[in-house]
C-alpha cells in the first residue's frame, strides 16, 4: 500500500484541494494518507479530517517533526512525501509510486511553474532558475518525493532542519533517482516579489545549515554543493537572450543570501501568497 505523508502548517486554504485531487479516483484502501498538522491555528485539521484521512494534530510547528510523526503513523511503501500546496492526481501518484522501483530508489515529478499573473521580477527570476541543471537532476523543488522501502531505509529520521528535500536528495546517486516526465508537479510561484525573497531566504538558510551539519558530521551524508556560478555558465552563456533576466535573478539571489546569513533561524518563513483562497483555482 502506498503511504502519503503531508506535513501541514496552516494549510486550510489548500489542503482540501490537495487531498481531493489525490484521492479523486483512488480505489478503497489503495492509499494510506497521513496529514501531520503541526502548530495550526486555522482550519487545517477540520478540513483534512473531513476527507477521511489520518490526521495528526501536533501542538508544535515544525516540518521535520511533522514528517517524523507522519512517518511513524504511515503503514506502507512506497512512501510519498507531499507538500500540501501541490495538486497531484490519483494517476500521477500511481505513476510516481511505480517509478520508485529498482534500480531507482527515489522518484519525483516533472517540475512545472505557474507564472500566471506574476510580476516581472518573479518571472525574470524563474526564467533563469528553471534552466538550472540541479533542478533537472535533483529531487528538490517539486514538492513531492517518493521513496521505496529500500530508499527509506537509507536514513532513520528527518534531521531537525528546514532543507528536508536537499537532505533526501543527498542520500541517492543520480542512477538511483528518477524523474517521471509524464507526471507534472505544478509549483505555484510567489505572487509578489517580496514573497519570492521570503521563500529564498528560508531556502538559502536551510541549505546552508544542512551543508554545515554535514561538514561537522552532525548528519552522515554528503550534501550536494551549491552551484553558485551555474546560472552563468549553464544558463545565460548558453541562452544569451536571458541576460536581462539574469540581472534580476542575481540581484534577488544575492540579497536573499545576505539576509539568510543575517537571520539563519528562519523557521517556517515561507511564501504565503500561494496559500490564499483561490490561489490554486
Amino acid at each position: 500500500m502506498t503511504s502519503v505523508v503531508i506535513a501541514a502548517h496552516n494549510e486550510a486554504a489548500v489542503i482540501g484541494q490537495c487531498l481531493d485531487s489525490l484521492l479523486a479516483d483512488a480505489r478503497p484502501g489503495e492509499f494510506d494518507v497521513t496529514v501531520a498538522a503541526n502548530g495550526c491555528t486555522d482550519e487545517t485539521v477540520r478540513v483534512a479530517t473531513a476527507r477521511g484521512v489520518r490526521v495528526l494534530d501536533l501542538p508544535d510547528p515544525g516540518k521535520p517533526g511533522a514528517l517524523n510523526a507522519g512517518d511513524a503513523a504511515a503503514v506502507g511503501f512506497p512512501r510519498v512525501y507531499l507538500d500540501a500546496d501541490i495538486m497531484l492526481s490519483t494517476d500521477g501518484l500511481r505513476a510516481l509510486a511505480a517509478a520508485a522501483t529498482a534500480p531507482a530508489l527515489a522518484a519525483t515529478a516533472r517540475r512545472d511553474l505557474d507564472l500566471t499573473g506574476r510580476p516581472l521580477p518573479v518571472r525574470a527570476y524563474f526564467a533563469v532558475h528553471r534552466h538550472l541543471p540541479a533542478l533537472r537532476t535533483g529531487l528538490f523543488g517539486r514538492g513531492v518525493i517518493v521513496l521505496s522501502e529500500a530508499g527509506r531505509a537509507r536514513f532513520d529520521r528527518f534531521p531537525d532542519m528546514v532543507a528536508d528535500d536537499l537532505f533526501v536528495d543527498s542520500l541517492f546517486t543520480a542512477s538511483e533517482k528518477r524523474q517521471v516526465e509524464s507526471v507534472p508537479s505544478v509549483v505555484a510561484t510567489p505572487r509578489r516579489t517580496r514573497d519570492l525573497v521570503r521563500r529564498l531566504i528560508r531556502v538559502r538558510a536551510g541549505n546552508a545549515a544542512m551543508r554545515a551539519a554535514a561538514a561537522n558530521g552532525e548528519i552522515k551524508t554528503e550534501v550536494r554543493a551549491p552551484g553558485r556560478s551555474s546560472w552563468l555558465k549553464d544558463v545565460v552563456l548558453r541562452r544569451p537572450w536571458l541576460a536581462p533576466a539574469a540581472v534580476c535573478y542575481v540581484a534577488i539571489t544575492v540579497y536573499a543570501a545576505a539576509q539568510a546569513k543575517r537571520r539563519p533561524d528562519t523557521g517556517w518563513l515561507r511564501d504565503d501568497s500561494t496559500r490564499q483562497e483561490g490561489a490554486h483555482a
